[in-house]
């Protein structure tokens, strides 16, 4: 098993790859005591019937660049295929504002070519490969050295039945016709927004009982606190203070340090010094804060009428669409958002690019009253009105 420890090695391999029509690509990270990932180990696979055409590169060799493989990442003639990019992509977004492309992410093309709602890497090499994935060594330290040939064999695997796998859904892609599904869903991958996390938005995240504004405007103030102290330390968002406690602050609002030592679910370590000092004035700040500032809970769904008839009925032709279709129902529309639809919300993904084709249009026709359902033993078949 080859593993590159030089700039020189790595481009090597890269420049190689660049005449191929893809290359595979995982990663390996740890998360557990930082903010950002801490990138251990990356593996590539140019096209190939065994490992040879593979390798690790290991980042946390000394003197290391990757930027041969950011060059290789903007090289738009060969394909970058994952596996569930989203964290991987997370990782390169981050250490380079580089994003792979074009890009190809099989979990995403399984989703659309009838396997099922975010199916793992493990359950396509037994399906598609028709290979064994040993998974003894996936929850290792990944930043230790030297690695185990065990490590090196399980982190291998990941991109090496990954050739097998993408060529089997590219091409189902290619008869199906269905690459253009695969692009609308990979656009919001690789769009700056999914990875930059403000801290004046990060009370979104933050689940709360109350919708009170002067509330949440405190939740918002002791979100961002939390979310800047963590980025500059690069430490886990939890190792500062939980969302329990967070909310907890929110409603006690404590004034001085001896009130805050009375919160039951604040850490030790943040009753005292820099982040003591953060909640209060945060506290403070939330409690001052303008009526016009204040955030305001999205209550736009609070008093939909729905039509719980439709609603049934709008499953029912979900059911059937992404049976024919071969796709998962969840992929399409939750159940909220069927709710909305039959409440006369139009503004939902269900409704727009490729979910449309599929189930969109005949959801619109059927709440117009101009299509019917009818039942043919275990098949739904719509009838057009006059």
């Amino acid at each position: 098993m080859r593993t590159i420890t030089t700039t020189q090695e790595l481009a090597e391999f890269c420049t190689a790859a660049a005449a191929h029509d893809y290359v595979t690509v995982d990663t390996e990270f740890l998360r557990e005591r930082t903010y950002y990932s801490k990138l251990c180990l990356i593996q590539l696979a140019m096209p190939g019937e065994d490992d040879s055409t593979a390798c690790l590169v290991d980042p946390l060799a000394k003197g290391i660049s990757l930027e041969p493989l950011y060059d290789l990442f903007r090289d738009t003639s060969v394909v970058k295929v994952f596996h569930a990019a989203r964290q991987d992509l997370e990782i390169f977004y981050v250490d380079a504002q580089v994003f792979p492309e074009p890009l190809f992410d099989t979990q995403v093309a399984a989703m659309v070519c009838g396997f099922g709602e975010q199916v793992g890497y493990e359950t396509l090499v037994r399906r598609i490969a028709k290979k064994p994935l040993d998974k003894t060594s996936r929850f290792t330290d990944w930043s230790r050295r030297p690695l185990t040939d065990a490590q090196k064999s399980y982190a291998l695997a990941d991109v090496t039945h990954l050739r097998v796998i993408y060529e089997f859904l590219a091409e189902k892609l290619e008869e199906t016709g269905r690459s253009r599904w695969v692009n609308e869903e990979l656009s919001v991958l690789t769009s700056h927004e999914t990875y930059v996390v403000a801290p004046q938005e990060a009370w979104r995240r933050v689940k709360t009982r109350t919708n009170s504004p002067r509330f949440l405007a405190v939740v918002r103030e002791l979100a961002a606190f939390r979310e800047e102290f963590a980025q500059e330390r690069n430490i886990p968002r939890n190792r500062v203070y939980k969302d329990d406690a967070l909310v907890e602050l929110a409603s006690n609002k404590p004034k001085t340090i001896e009130e805050l030592g009375r919160s039951r679910l604040l850490l030790r370590e943040a009753r005292r010094g820099d982040i003591a000092e953060g909640i209060l004035k945060a506290v403070s700040d939330g409690v001052a804060c303008a009526a016009e500032q204040m955030p305001q809970p999205d209550r736009s769904r609070d008093k939909l009428q729905v039509n719980p008839a439709l609603a049934d009925l709008l499953r029912v032709l979900l059911k059937s669409k992404t049976e024919s279709a071969g796709v998962a129902a969840k992929l399409i529309a939750p159940a909220a958002d069927l709710d909305a639809i039959a409440a006369g919300v139009r503004d939902v993904p269900a409704l727009k690019g490729w979910r449309r084709e599929v189930f969109g249009e005949d959801a619109l026709l059927l709440c117009e009253g101009k299509i019917a359902l009818t039942a043919e033993g275990a098949t739904v078949r719509i009838v057009r009105l006059d």
